[in-house]
């Protein structure tokens, strides 16, 4: 049995290209498979969307997390952070692994400005407790991300174990890194591309990353792998570039489950 686990986060900006200037959404499942990633983090995911409906005729009739995840990832989650007339998006996190129970918190500060942390507890083989997941999409307001931060670090400390594994991934928009210090400081998280003093990798524009706004921070996992994919072909697909992950279990997270837990949804 092996204790391996691979991971990707993307902002697949609601399933067009740069500029929407083409529906990628068919495209981007398959990139998605490609990746064969065990977990995903997926920000600007469309939950609904009437026109886009009504305008293309193979846009997918469920929604697209449960469209990406179909026939590959048994189990996913869904946080609706922006509703309007004809529709709503938020995060998703689609997995190989069950998901015990999630929840998404609401961490808007501009009403104008929906934003929600999307969290998931996961049963991982051999861990000797559930895998806690959150996928984030901050805003764009450097206030308004110092707020959501320490909200999510609040939450974090509120209802994760301290001796928990955890991933926290998506897109921060944080070009000036003001987040590594205050969730490595409170929740003993490691940028998994800023080993030995490096900074975070850059994502954005996908064809040419300039800024580095996409991130994955872990806890308890041994970083074994990590990738940016950008450029062609992914640059056809979103804005953003992906980023992917592999990890060992470290030994003093390892342990057999006595049991698995109901799952249940807060």
């Amino acid at each position: 049995m092996t204790q391996a686990l691979s991971i990707a986060t993307w902002n697949i900006h609601k399933g067009f290209s740069q500029f929407n200037r083409r529906m990628m959404v068919h495209e981007l499942r398959e990139r998605l498979r490609e990746l064969s990633a065990d977990i995903v983090f997926l920000q600007e995911v469309q939950g609904l969307h009437i026109g886009h409906a009504a305008r293309h005729t193979d846009w997918p009739s469920q929604p697209q997390h449960e469209f990406l995840a179909e026939d590959v990832w048994s189990d996913h989650c869904y946080g609706s952070n922006v509703a309007y007339d004809h529709g709503h998006h938020g995060n998703a996190i689609l997995s190989r692994f069950p998901i015990l129970h999630s929840d998404n918190q609401d961490v808007t500060h501009l009403r104008f400005d929906k934003r929600g942390l999307l969290h998931c507890a996961v049963e991982f083989p051999l861990l000797a407790q559930p895998l806690h997941c959150v996928c984030v999409h901050l805003s764009l307001f450097a206030r308004s991300r110092r707020l959501q931060l320490d909200a999510l670090a609040s939450r974090i400390e509120e209802v994760v174990p301290a001796a928990a594994p955890l991933l926290i991934a998506g897109d921060f928009n944080d070009w000036r890194n003001r987040a590594d210090d205050l969730l490595a400081e409170r929740l003993g998280l490691v940028e998994v591309f800023s080993a030995a003093g490096r900074r975070p990798s850059r994502s954005f524009p996908a064809a040419l990353p300039m800024f580095r706004l996409d991130r994955i921070y872990q806890r308890g996992l041994q970083i074994t792998g990590k990738q940016v994919h950008a450029g062609p072909p992914w640059s056809n697909i979103s804005d953003h570039a992906v980023l992917s992950a592999e990890f060992q279990v470290r030994a003093d997270f390892a342990g057999l489950r006595s049991g698995s837990p109901g799952r249940q949804s807060a």
